[in-house]
């Protein structure tokens, strides 16, 4: 997938969950739209990989992409993490939610994640879409809609606030 669709990715999946939780949904949002974006720090053509060139080159070197930072343990690894950085568990948990849906997103595409890395294990859907096709683009508009319907009912709810 590209940049544009795991960041709305990102941001979808925070906006539903909002709904449904007392986390602060700007602090959640936000979080999740960069979560959205973490995982492809493995490469260095991505949007987050060109912020962080050196950091992107030496992951990229040690395990590859779409290895470990497509993985269950990543997202464990970065749950620690950002543990002992930050008590804010909404910001750890908008985070957690946009690198995982990065990795539902990623597994949508032919050449899925290593999602049980170390484990050599490819996981993708059975039926898989190009990165940066038409199917793609749809499913970025889905996104897209998804947020607007769900974000529409945060928007009414601070301001009835």
């Amino acid at each position: 997938m590209t940049g544009k669709t795991h960041l709305i990715g990102g941001i979808a999946a925070t906006t539903v969950i909002t709904s449904f939780t007392n986390y602060d949904p700007i602090i959640f949002i936000a979080a999740g739209a960069v979560g959205g974006l973490i995982p492809d720090i493995c490469h260095g053509g991505s949007k987050i990989g060109r912020k962080f060139p050196l950091l992107s080159n030496i992951i990229n070197k040690i395990f590859g992409h779409r290895t470990f930072t497509h993985s269950l343990l990543f997202l464990i690894v970065m749950g620690g993490i950002l543990s002992m950085i930050t008590s804010n568990s909404t910001l750890i948990a908008g985070l957690i939610i946009g690198m995982s849906s990065h990795l539902l997103l990623d597994a949508a595409t032919k050449r899925g994640i290593k999602l049980l890395y170390p484990v050599n294990l490819t996981v993708r859907f059975p039926v898989t879409i190009k990165t940066g096709g038409t199917i793609e683009s749809i499913v970025l508009l889905l996104l897209a809609l998804i947020t607007i319907y769900y974000g529409k009912d945060i928007v009414i709810s601070s301001l009835n606030s």
